[in-house]
């Protein structure tokens, strides 16, 4: 009994070994946990891709959890960006039997994004590109099923920022 007492024992420690460098709370400084986002400038033919992204953005941080939104006046980060350009490409290339097979596409969406320590004064990443990416299925009204697939091009190009802003490396 005593054996198997002592390998119980062995093997948690061998274990939480490996957890030994896992920590649980943020890098992120506690006075740099604030954060701006103002609607993102729209250069894209897509209505609005702006507006949905910058939401998006917010969303994620909130979800997250690790900074909190704030006021210009008032934040610590403030996350600035450009929807500089979007793309729509067929995937499936052929349908050789005219079924009503539905056509899927790939939309895409390229953001510029500069993040600014509104604390210094000083641009921590400046002008770094992202690319967002989903599909959807269908032929007709293509600018419809874009806006109603922008929400999930968002979502890709808010975690990837987020991501970014818990790794930033701060002074």
């Amino acid at each position: 009994m005593n054996v198997l007492k002592c390998l119980f024992a062995l093997t948690i420690l061998g274990l939480s070994a490996g957890c030994a460098s896992y920590k649980w709370t943020s890098e992120v400084p506690k006075d740099k946990r604030t954060v701006f986002v103002p609607v993102f400038r729209n250069d894209s033919e897509v209505t609005e891709l702006g507006n949905v992204v910058a939401r998006q953005v917010l969303r994620e941080f909130q979800r997250e959890g690790t900074f909190k939104i704030s006021t210009p006046e008032n934040c610590a980060l403030e996350i600035q960006g450009i929807i500089s350009s979007t793309g729509l490409a067929r995937v499936n290339s052929s349908n050789r039997d005219h079924t009503n097979r539905r056509i899927e596409r790939r939309f895409t969406a390229e953001a510029t994004v500069s993040f600014i320590d509104k604390k210094s004064g000083k641009v921590i990443v400046n002008n770094r590109k992202y690319v967002g990416r989903t599909t959807f299925y269908g032929d007709n009204d293509l600018l419809t099923l874009q806006r109603n697939a922008s929400g999930r091009l968002a979502e890709d190009i808010a975690a990837q920022i987020v991501d970014d802003a818990l790794n930033l490396k701060w002074e």
